[in-house]
This record gives C-alpha cells, structure tokens and sequence, in this order.
C-alpha cells in the first residue's frame, strides 16, 4: 500500500508539474521555526515528524493534491502514508472514489452513530503496532492523516450554511473559511492522542481570490489540470499545536478551542487579501537562507515538481508491471492456458 501510494503521490506531483505548473509559497509562526527550511541544493524541505494529524481550510477540491506534496518534499518522504477523512459521497465517483477506497482514505456519513464505530475501527489500524520494514518509530507505521473540518470546500451554498449553523449555534461567523464541524476532529485526535504528538494546521490561500469570491468558481481540477488554468500560486501558513496542549477532555471546550483557531485562520486570510502575503516567516538559526531580512524574502518559494528524475520510476515502473501483467494474461488467454487452469480447478 505504502509503495502505490508513493507512486500515486509522485504522479499527482509531475501531473502538476507538466500541466498546471504552480509556484507555492510557504510560511508559519514561531511553532515551526526551524521545521521549514531550504537544502544546500535551493530545494524546499520540511522537518515535520513522520506521525502527525494535519487539519486545513478548504479552499478547492485540489487542496488535497498540494498538501500531499508537502508529504512528497517533507525529510521522511510521507507521501506513501497519507490518510484523508472525506465526506461519503465521494467514495461512489466512478474511478476516483475506488481509489481512495483502495488508499484506505476515512469516509464520514456525518451521522455519529455510523461514523464512530468506523472511524474507531480505522483509527485503530494506524494505532496498531507494526514491526515490519516500513515500521516507524515505537513499532508505528508512519501516518498522515488529514482532515478538513469545514466538511466542504468554501462556495456559496456552503457559505450559506455556515451562517446558518453560526446563528444556530449562537456564534459568529468566518468571513473567508466554513464554520468548522467539531465532532469528527475530536474522536480522531482523541484516539491519536497515545500515538501522535503534534496536530499541524496549515491555512491555504490562493492568489487572487478576494473578498467574497470563492476559489472553486475560477479554479476547478478541469481548468487547472485540462486547460492549464492553475492558480498564479498557492500560499500556506503552517502552525504547530502540541496534542497534550488541546482540550482534549471536553466537547464544548474543544468546540471553542478549534473555532478561535478558524478565527485566526480568518484573520490570516484577511492579511494575505491585504498585503499579497502571510505574516513573514519566524526567523530560525538553522538556516541563515531563511532569516528574514526583507519582507519579500520572509518565506519559501518553490514550486510543485519532482526532487529529481529517479522519482520517475514510481510512476513508470508500475505502469511497466500493469501492462506485462496485462500482455500474460493476453498470451495465457490466446493459448488456452486459461481456459484448462479453469476447467482443472472446477474438477
């Protein structure tokens, strides 16, 4: 599983790469200082730990496709353990949906009494020790699991009922994100919270989407990856939150705790609109490269490719094995091979 899904990670890369070539640039607050960093060869890397849960804002329905890249340029090379939760309707997509099937990717019914007992079952998968030769640290296999607790990406129909549930609930709501849904975050950091140390928030904002507008109305996967309409950049604020610091132990308190975080992801949001850019990157002794000096060189600026053309091959390679397995199957069926072996079995 981990070696297709590296592949997988590694083709979404060069599809980017070859067809909707986005600059991405990457900031974070004093939480990450020294986790985002350039290598001597001027290439982006992350030092983020090889076990982690990871919550965004939802901006596109390739918000997915960027984030797992950041598994591919992370120092672990992730990107063969990433786990999304998504909402159920999207497991029943023809093609699509089996593949996130076949990857173990988490479906929510957003009915608790259906999604506990799943997730609880799953969770408990990647809780599991593993000894085995991909094992990581303390007998665990590594994991990125990512949610995005506004259940949906921002559009006007969801912008709606956000502001629906905000006067439901009594409180006010986002200007730029969803009002995010507690319940789901809750039970997965809960059943982590043994095996993983760090919840990492990533903000996501695409350059030129203002005030009202909504990225999905300009930027969808058939303009970004059939017409190679993609977004001028891809702009990410990272923050680190320590589990054993998360009221963990209330539902209202988390509730609170999670919608100041959005608060915060608003206000962020509201600072890039204004200035073009996120808060500038917290200055580390690590790297000098990295010290900000100048606003304009307060973060990373890379964009989304390959690290080198090795990683090719796990595209190539398991498309070569597909179709030689494909060509036997052809030459068994063509000599009657197949046909004898059938007969013999239902002797």
């Amino acid at each position: 599983m981990a070696m297709t899904k590296r592949s997988f990670g590694v083709f979404v890369t060069c599809l980017t790469q070859w067809w909707a070539p986005t600059v991405v640039r990457i900031s974070g607050d004093s939480s990450v200082a020294g986790q985002l960093h350039t290598t001597k060869d001027g290439k982006v890397e992350l030092l983020f730990p090889e076990r982690l849960v990871m919550v965004a804002n939802h901006q596109l329905y390739s918000d997915w496709l960027y984030l797992w890249w950041v598994a591919y340029v992370n120092h672990t090379k992730s990107h063969g353990h990433v786990y999304i939760i998504l909402k159920e309707s999207l497991k029943y997509i023809p093609m699509i949906g089996w593949g996130m099937r076949f990857f173990s990717f988490i479906f929510l019914s957003r009915k608790l009494a259906i999604d506990e007992p799943r997730l609880s079952y799953r969770l408990g998968k990647l809780n599991k020790a593993n000894y085995g030769p991909f094992a990581g640290g303390k007998g665990l296999d590594p994991m990125w699991l990512l949610l995005f607790p506004e259940g949906t990406n921002a559009s006007q129909d969801g912008r709606d009922k956000s502001a629906s549930w905000a006067k439901k609930i009594g409180v006010k709501d986002m200007e730029n994100t969803l009002l995010p849904r507690s319940s789901g975050s809750f039970f997965c950091l809960n059943e982590l919270k043994d095996t993983v140390d760090y919840l990492y928030d990533c903000t996501v904002v695409y350059e030129g989407v203002k005030h009202g507008e909504f990225g999905q109305d300009n930027h969808t996967l058939r303009t970004m990856y059939l017409l190679g309409q993609p977004p001028p950049s891809v702009n990410m604020f990272w923050r680190r939150f320590a589990l054993s610091d998360i009221p963990l132990d209330d539902k209202d308190k988390f509730d609170e705790w999670l919608r100041n975080r959005w608060s915060e992801k608003d206000a962020l949001i509201n600072k890039y609109i204004a200035t073009g850019r996120f808060p500038p990157m917290v200055p580390n002794e690590k790297n000098e490269k990295i010290i900000a000096q100048k606003e304009e060189k307060s973060f990373l600026e890379t964009e989304v490719k390959v690290d080198n053309y090795w990683d090719f091959l796990y595209v190539i390679i398991p498309i070569m094995i597909f179709l030689g397995i494909i060509d036997l199957l052809k030459i068994l069926w063509s000599t009657g091979l197949i046909l004898n072996l059938a007969r013999g079995i239902s002797l």
